[in-house]
């Protein structure tokens, strides 16, 4: 009866088409579909609204962030109530990697929904930037409760495989560290510039190995620049 009440708020305007699209994918109406229209909207197709802020999609995906990691931190403690820290912190880090929520979000069909300039390569992470501030959107349109019931029941139980999860590498930084120090090969990761300020800072990281540049990769955090540079290095060497 409340979904239908609330879809009520829709009928005959232009963010019906939105709200009934992300009824499918959230399991029930939103109460403020601005919210969830930032969340779809990238820098590049965003306004500016104040000197050097946008209304883009970078707060709610800072905040996105911070609770899916909560949640995916508690599932995996009470899941494995007998593993140490370290493994717990691996797990995470695989569940919530910019490559998985790439990979969510198309599972979501959220790069249909996406308002960006960019396209191709230059595409970046922009899909799983955009699952991240979904999430931010849930959070705050209908609470930690709702966010959780999402993460769990419609995104962990639905499109993951927890054990297939536990037994697959995606520390690429790691891996790549391991087979140059097998091959006695010089790496380094250069953080060569930064661009932007504040909400906006770009990190651009650059892999050398044996002094020679091999791939570089730019994000607004540069712990991910790193990992994502350090995937596609691994696709050449």
């Amino acid at each position: 009866m409340l979904n239908f009440l609330q879809k009520l708020r829709f009928s005959g305007s232009k963010e019906k088409k939105l709200a009934d699209t992300l009824y499918l994918i959230l399991g029930f109406y939103p109460k403020n579909i601005s919210l969830y229209k930032q969340a779809l909207r990238h820098s590049s197709a965003s306004k500016e609204i104040k000197k050097g802020i946008k209304d883009s999609n970078e707060r709610l995906e800072y905040l996105g962030d911070a609770v899916l990691g909560a949640i995916v931190a508690e599932y995996l403690f009470q899941l494995y109530p007998f593993k140490e820290e370290g493994f717990l912190t691996q797990m995470r880090s695989r569940i919530v990697n910019r490559s998985q929520l790439n990979q969510l979000a198309l599972k979501l069909g959220l790069n249909n929904l996406i308002k960006s300039e960019l396209r191709g390569a230059r595409a970046g992470s922009i899909n799983g930037d955009a699952f991240e501030a979904l999430i931010g959107a849930i959070y705050l349109d209908a609470g930690h409760k709702k966010t959780r019931q999402f993460v769990l029941e419609r995104i962990l139980k639905v499109h993951l495989d927890i054990d297939e999860i536990e037994h697959t590498d995606t520390d690429y930084k790691s891996r790549l560290i391991n087979i140059c120090q097998r091959e006695k090969k010089k790496l380094v990761f250069n953080l060569i510039e930064e661009k932007g300020k504040g909400l906006h800072k770009l990190f651009v990281i650059q892999i050398e190995i044996d002094d020679q540049p091999l791939v570089t990769f730019q994000h607004t955090s540069k712990r991910r620049a790193e990992q994502l540079a350090a995937q596609l290095a691994l696709e050449k060497v």
